[in-house]
């Protein structure tokens, strides 16, 4: 071997060592990266399938690997999620529906989306046939529980409106947590109640016979939200990136391991298998905002300003309260709205 040949394989040995002990220190670093050395984010979420992303980027740490250290806030409900948020409990609140997100900017709360985890239709109208309900009519007059402050509410109200009735021609009873509503119609203390899965299928099981159900969505999705303000956002651009990164590193896991996804979730909520199978058809896990989120709102905004469920008279912008710099960022593509109807 000549003395040139000698020298280029002698660099390329250097370079091979230097590139071998950078990664190996690199590793080092983050294998000794501890909660001290990361940026603590305190996430309010609600314990429901619509939250898989995120509590599969938990279980998978892919927070932590972009360098976030979570505290977790357990909620009732996302709107109850939405309300520990704005209450100062938590940054951002994970797996809130848009309903309650109208009703805050209905209320000038400066509550902003900054993505969708999930279109979900898992809502269901169970009923008790020992009170005479076989058909939705029957309702009239019938004590109806929904969880406060949640989309049930407008899933009711349309429901109702659909088969002749109104929010008027029912005793709407509200204020209870999704348990709480189902242990209250399998005990006798309402009629009927308008409750999301697993909750709907448990109360089933213990009525058996005596249960009456129907889908409740009318084939319009609901969106499972990740919601901060508009304060938190323009102070923490960087860690609400990697906070959407993280989450799109759980979609890419659930497109490529959808079994393993599956039973974490399934392991994370504590959720029968045989559940599992139907629930995991019920939802679209992806990373998104686009026109059909903000057209649920327009026509969530519409019945409530028709139920007098608000002061206003008119639908705001409501591109107005999305903010997609960080998901435009971390997926692009994953943002679209249609041109003239505003964007944020």
């Amino acid at each position: 071997m000549s003395s040139k040949s000698r020298f280029i394989v002698a660099i390329i040995g250097i370079l091979v060592l230097t590139g071998v002990g950078l990664w190996g220190w690199s590793q080092f670093q983050s294998m000794n990266t501890g909660p001290e050395d990361m940026d603590t984010i305190v996430v309010a979420y609600s314990p429901f399938e619509s939250c898989a992303l995120f509590l599969i980027a938990v279980d998978q740490h892919f927070f932590e690997e972009n360098g976030l250290n979570l505290t977790l806030y357990k909620s009732d409900s996302g709107a109850a999620a939405l309300d520990d948020m704005l209450n100062g409990k938590a940054d951002l609140a994970v797996s809130v529906s848009e309903f309650p997100l109208v009703r805050k900017v209905f209320r000038g709360t400066p509550a902003r989306a900054v993505a969708s985890i999930d279109r979900a239709d898992y809502i269901y109208i169970v009923a008790r046939k020992d009170l005479g309900i076989e058909d939705p009519p029957d309702l009239s007059g019938k004590r109806i529980g929904t969880a406060s402050g949640s989309i049930a509410e407008f899933y009711l109200g349309r429901f109702l409106t659909l088969h002749g009735l109104g929010i008027g021609d029912v005793q709407y009873v509200s204020g209870l947590t999704p348990p709480e509503t189902s242990d209250a119609l399998v005990n006798g203390d309402l009629d009927a109640a308008v409750l999301a899965q697993p909750y709907a299928d448990l109360a089933k099981e213990r009525l058996g016979a005596n249960a009456v159900v129907w889908p409740a969505q009318s084939s319009q999705p609901l969106y499972a939200l990740v919601v901060s303000t508009e304060g938190w956002i323009a102070e923490h651009p960087e860690q609400l990136t990697r906070f959407l990164r993280a989450l799109a590193e759980a979609e890419e896991y659930t497109i490529a391991h959808p079994a393993e996804a599956k039973a974490i979730l399934q392991r994370r909520l504590g959720l029968d298998p045989g559940y599992m199978d139907t629930a995991w058809e019920q939802n679209q896990f992806t990373l998104s905002l686009d026109q059909s989120f903000i057209t649920a709102m327009e026509d969530e905004a519409r019945w409530m300003i028709a139920n007098n469920m608000t002061d206003a008279e008119s639908i705001p912008d409501f591109t107005r309260y999305v903010s997609t710099e960080s998901l435009e960022q971390v997926k692009p593509g994953s943002v679209y709205f249609i041109a003239g109807r505003g964007r944020p």
